[in-house]
């Protein structure tokens, strides 16, 4: 029997139970995922830690269906700083 299958939309939904309030974008293929995380409960938190938030949201579905997993994670203030510096080089 092979690895379940896992989607985009299911990783994105469990991010969101986990990080109430969270804005959370994925993209992926099946088994690769890039993960946008947006939190105000990241502010004051290392990188170490707000990963760790993300991963703790997946739980065991970081062991088998999600091969990998790549985490960008924000507060809302460096989501807005960041779109500021996008819209200026525009």
């Amino acid at each position: 029997m092979g690895v379940p299958v896992i989607q985009s939309e299911d990783i994105k939904r469990l991010i969101e139970a986990g990080i109430p309030g969270a804005q959370v974008r994925v993209a992926g293929d099946g088994t690769h995922f890039d993960a946008v995380v947006v939190s105000s409960a990241f502010a004051g938190q290392t990188i170490v830690v707000q990963h760790q938030m993300v991963y703790g949201a997946l739980g065991t579905k970081m062991q088998a269906e999600i091969h990998a997993l790549s985490i960008h994670t924000l507060t809302p203030d460096a989501q807005d700083q960041a779109d500021r510096q996008d819209a200026q080089t525009r």
